[in-house]
């Protein structure tokens, strides 16, 4: 049994890195085959269809994300702490690619084209983003850290649209201090108390 969950490791792990590299429909089963050596109907005996080898690899990456996101809340008591490191953890990943590229900004793009499997649990993880940032927000707010324009639950969602920007802004330019340059501006306004 341990063979098969390392296997299934490997073809979620190759797929993400060709999620990352070329959206939903820039890969294929032909591609991780070639990636780790097994054959496709390897493949299909632990994914029987792209859609739900992507919903599982969807659902992996909710969870290590929300795993992220509670060590933050455990490693910076400050709401102010907490947002500063989770723009740094991008900034790294843009910098050194030291952590991959965040998969369902990537999947996001293509959501007209995603199966609904997919596209509800993209949905599900950006849900699960903007109540994070909203809860960071709002304990900044009452502790006298942070300044809003707007409710909460709007500025997690601007604050969420600029890191995934510029994210993919500096990736496509091919600029990593581009992500800081937008991003950097945001939080500091946000902190302007």
């Amino acid at each position: 049994m341990k063979s098969m969950a390392s296997t299934s490791d490997k073809i979620l792990d190759v797929a993400q890195s060709l999620i990352v590299a070329g959206g939903y429909n820039g890969f294929s089963y032909a591609d991780i085959s070639a990636a780790i050596g097994i054959r496709k109907a390897s493949i299909h005996h632990h994914f029987p269809a792209k859609a739900e080898l992507v919903a599982v690899l969807v659902d992996r990456y909710a969870r290590q994300a929300e795993a992220g996101l509670q060590s933050l809340r455990e490693q910076a008591a400050s709401p102010a702490d907490q947002l500063q490191f989770y723009a740094n953890y991008w900034r790294s990943c843009i910098e050194n690619a030291a952590q991959p590229f965040c998969v369902c900004a990537m999947l996001a793009s293509e959501m007209q084209m995603l199966p609904d499997e997919v596209a509800s649990r993209v949905r599900a993880h950006f849900r699960n983003l903007t109540a994070w940032l909203t809860s960071v927000l709002q304990a900044g707010v009452e502790q006298g850290l942070f300044q809003l324009d707007t409710r909460p639950e709007e500025q997690a969602q601007m604050l969420m649209a600029s890191v995934h920007g510029a994210m993919l802004s500096a990736r496509a330019l091919g600029d990593p201090g581009l992500f800081i340059a937008v991003v950097g501006p945001e939080i500091a306004r946000l902190r302007a108390v």
